[in-house]
């Protein structure tokens, strides 16, 4: 066993510090990691080489883009540094194994709802050709890709729970899960993009899904989630510490389906109104960074202000509990 007094303090109070459990949940681990990496490095082969081209430059623009908000989680941090690796992980669960568990399961539910709609050629008549995808993207992506993000935040609260001290705590790790999704995620959407219509749209999908400096869509989500988990330190209340994560997944999960359900009630609302539907063969505007990045944190902001404003309070809230806290031990 390693006895090194920063390891000691790491593993306080962790399932890991007993060897048995510590080999077993290492093989788990690397079992899991394994099957997702099969799966990414699966889509990536299957892409033709200029598909692959957009994707790694894409790739490494959504590097950069991703070392903002990883820098003000860090400052955010800053009254009890987590160690470094620790963000790495966190990070690397979102965009290795969150990302590559979600995709068998949406790719199965998206072939389920697209015959379901072929059967049903009403539906393609009123949403347009989109119809499956319109349908689908409520239902799967809120439910598998929330759940497998949830399963890092849950990882860190379980195994290395002297690192988890706060709400604080709590949104840095699932911000950090949720940015590690978008980093992989967008820059699929860019290659995705650019082979339907050939052209990569750059600017409307990496300005648009790192909008508020990264804090949105994916980074909101998680980190709500991973505040309310965190909230079970901060209360004596054995009711609000069995509610609080079971609210913040709840969250997470409606946030996520109303953002991937925007596109559906849009249509039904064309509809509704006598308009044609969407034709789903229009390549994506050509708008750069800067604009995609402010409008789309505009409408990041009217969409989900009472979350932005949940998530603004429990920050507020963790950082008056750690200074109480901080004057307390200082006064010992």
């Amino acid at each position: 066993m390693l006895s090194h007094p920063d390891y000691d303090r790491l593993l306080m109070g962790s399932p890991l510090r007993r060897p048995g459990v510590c080999v077993a949940i290492g093989v788990a681990l690397l079992a899991v990691l394994s099957i997702a990496a099969s799966l990414q490095l699966g889509l990536i082969r299957a892409m033709r080489p200029d598909i692959a081209s957009v994707f790694f430059r894409a790739l490494c623009l959504s590097s950069l883009l991703a070392t903002v908000p990883i820098a003000m989680l860090w400052f955010l941090d800053r009254r009890e540094r987590e160690t470094p690796w620790l963000f790495a992980v966190t990070f690397f669960w979102g965009a290795c194994i969150a990302t590559g568990l979600a995709l068998p399961f949406n790719t199965a539910f998206a072939r389920i709802v697209d015959a379901w709609v072929t059967q049903n050629p009403m539906i393609e008549q009123v949403l347009g050709p989109d119809a499956g995808s319109m349908l689908a993207a409520p239902i799967s992506a809120p439910i598998v890709e929330e759940l497998t993000k949830a399963l890092g935040v849950l990882a860190v609260f379980w195994l290395l729970r002297a690192e988890f001290d706060n709400m604080r705590d709590g949104f840095v790790y699932g911000a950090l899960v949720g940015l590690g999704f978008t980093w992989f995620e967008a820059p699929l959407y860019v290659a995705e993009g650019y082979a339907e219509f050939g052209v990569a749209p750059w600017g409307m999908q990496l300005g648009w899904r790192y909008a508020l400096f990264g804090f949105s869509g994916h980074a909101m989500f998680t980190g709500i989630f991973g505040a309310l988990l965190g909230l079970v330190f901060q209360t004596r209340r054995r009711w609000l510490r069995i509610l609080a994560p079971i609210v913040g997944l709840a969250l997470a999960l409606g946030a996520h389906f109303w953002n991937n359900a925007l596109p559906l009630l849009f249509a039904l609302a064309g509809a509704a109104a006598g308009e044609p539907p969407p034709s789903g063969y229009e390549p994506p505007p050509d708008v750069g960074f800067l604009r995609a990045f402010v409008s789309g944190s505009l409408s990041e902001l009217t969409t989900f202000l009472p979350f932005v404003v949940i998530m603004t309070l429990a920050l507020w809230r963790s950082g008056v509990w750690e200074r109480r806290v901080i004057r307390e031990e200082l006064a010992e």
